[in-house]
């Protein structure tokens, strides 16, 4: 989850990674009640399209409602454990509020939607 908002924030510390809800999200209202195809809104510093909004991103953490409030600073891992995981950024028909970098749901690890999906993640390992 630290991952995702890392990857989400892209150096920047405003709620979006851009000023405008309009211009880096899909949400419900301005979606035609559809998911869209990648990369129709403005990607983030780091090039990463569609961070915020057009589907939640499912990450590897349980979620805990408190967990961060007593949390590591710096890259936290989660709750050992739960009955709910992560996920982040919100959906083609979620409210703009929840298309932002910090905000957070919880979703029983079963649950299936046109909401929801997971991002593809490529890291270079340095031996």
């Amino acid at each position: 989850e630290a991952e995702w908002e890392y990857a989400a924030r892209a150096g920047t510390a405003g709620v979006r990674y851009g000023d405008v809800v309009d211009y880096v999200a899909w949400y419900d209202g301005k979606s035609g009640v559809q998911a869209h195809a990648v990369a129709q809104r403005a990607p983030n510093a780091f090039r990463l399209y569609d961070m915020l909004g057009n589907a939640y991103e499912w990450v590897a953490d349980w979620y805990g409602d408190e967990y961060y409030g007593g949390s590591e600073p710096r890259d936290p891992s989660g709750p050992p454990g739960g009955e709910l995981r992560v996920v982040r950024g919100g959906s083609w028909s979620s409210f703009p509020v929840f298309a932002r970098v910090s905000g957070r749901s919880g979703l029983l690890s079963g649950f299936r939607g046109s909401v929801l999906g997971f991002r593809c993640v490529r890291e270079v390992i340095i031996p």
